[in-house]
């Protein structure tokens, strides 16, 4: 005998029609950790999915977006992981901020055959020495950063150099290029001091008097968030500043330049994001777009975050399905349009052609800013492909 069709089944028939009308992307990362970076990061994937969906979805499916904190952790980002496609049968995985972090569910992407798009991560290590079939990165990593920077660095003509870094994958990654970049360009280059700081963590006023006492002509710093605030202040206190050129990884982003205010130092070189003075029209829209959503200015991470779900979605669209080997044939040569302008995913290292800003940082009105900047395109600041070639193992 047949059981009457109760309103509780209708409910759940909707609900299972309803799953198969929506692709689902399963996104961890460490909002409680980095929330400067992380809180515009995820106005920048809402805005992406509400645009997307409001257009009709992809290919009459909508958008779905499931976040989870991953502690800043390995373990709990795995185990994020795990619990997404488990519970919520997500489509793709994506996400992740810290490098080491970013490494971990690299791996598992390759260990459980599931396609993964390390939004922010910049080691090297993901796309070259672990990289694997299943993962592709967007934003540009430390190599692609630093070697905007090295050309700067070389025109200040600069011999005695001083290194100050998170001790962690991140800072690691970006100090070795560093040196190995300015080294190849300009041979005499003495490296007369390096401090490596806990993440997090840093003694600042040890740090920066050490840099103090090795008198060199510049320095290269890389330390971001509350991290650089700290040495900032102390750098500006103890006067480690005053005539030296500093060449400063990803300061020129508005989620750390909003935090050292009328304390922002002048004149570093530096890599970000001036969102109050790109001109271009892709740029407009994105920015009027964002600020008529939120009421409030995008940073760095609205931009990753935004090109991130973009990217899912054009992956998706491509590929006319989530099938993982689809996507990744789909995203081998994929294009984006981005409030950066068109990027690509190269087929041979699975790494994104999105670029940043080079600068300098000023004061204006008692704020950080980024003055004589210009944007560098990602696809001019790669090793060649016989190099990408010896670093990948996968394939």
């Amino acid at each position: 005998m047949h059981k009457p069709f109760t309103p509780l089944l209708a409910l759940l028939f909707a609900g299972g029609a309803y799953a198969q009308e929506a692709y689902t992307i399963g996104e961890i990362n460490s909002y409680k950790a980095q929330p400067a970076f992380l809180e515009p990061y995820k106005k920048g994937m809402e805005l992406a999915v509400e645009q997307i969906n409001a257009a009709g979805g992809i290919q009459g499916k909508q958008l779905r977006l499931v976040t989870r904190d991953d502690n800043a952790t390995p373990g709990d980002a795995v185990r994020a992981a795990e619990e997404l496609i488990a519970r919520e049968k997500v489509d793709v995985l994506m996400g992740s901020f810290l490098s080491h972090v970013g490494l971990a569910l690299t791996d598992f992407a390759q260990q459980k055959k599931r396609f993964f798009l390390a939004a922010e991560p910049l080691t090297d290590k993901i796309v070259w020495e672990h990289g694997n079939r299943y993962t592709f990165r967007l934003r540009p990593s430390t190599y692609m950063q630093v070697a905007m920077l090295v050309p700067e660095a070389v025109a200040l003509k600069k011999k005695r150099w001083a290194i100050v870094y998170p001790n962690y994958e991140y800072g690691q990654s970006a100090v070795a290029t560093f040196k190995q970049l300015l080294k190849a360009a300009q041979p005499d280059v003495e490296f007369v001091a390096e401090q490596a700081t806990p993440l997090g963590k840093v003694d600042a006023g040890s740090v920066a008097q050490a840099l103090e006492d090795a008198k060199p002509d510049a320095i290269f710093n890389v330390l971001f968030a509350a991290d650089l605030a700290k040495f900032v202040r102390e750098g500006n206190t103890r006067g480690l500043f005053a005539g030296r050129s500093v060449v400063s990884l990803l300061s020129g982003e508005p989620e750390y330049l909003d935090t050292l205010k009328s304390e922002t130092p002048e004149g570093w070189i530096v890599t970000g994001y001036p969102w109050y003075a790109i001109q271009t029209p892709e740029h407009k829209a994105f920015l009027d777009a964002y600020m008529k959503r939120f009421k409030d200015y995008p940073r760095a991470g609205s931009v990753v975050g935004y090109n991130a779900v973009q990217s899912v979605a054009a992956g998706l669209a491509k590929a006319g399905s989530a099938d993982t080997e689809k996507l990744i044939t789909a995203f081998r040569g994929l294009q984006v349009a981005t409030p950066f302008g068109p990027i690509t995913y190269r087929t041979q290292d699975h790494q994104s052609t999105m670029g940043a800003y080079v600068g300098k940082t000023a004061l204006r009105m008692g704020k950080g800013v980024m003055v004589d900047f210009t944007y560098r395109d990602g696809a001019k600041y790669q090793p060649s492909d016989a190099e990408v070639k010896r670093l990948r193992k996968d394939e």
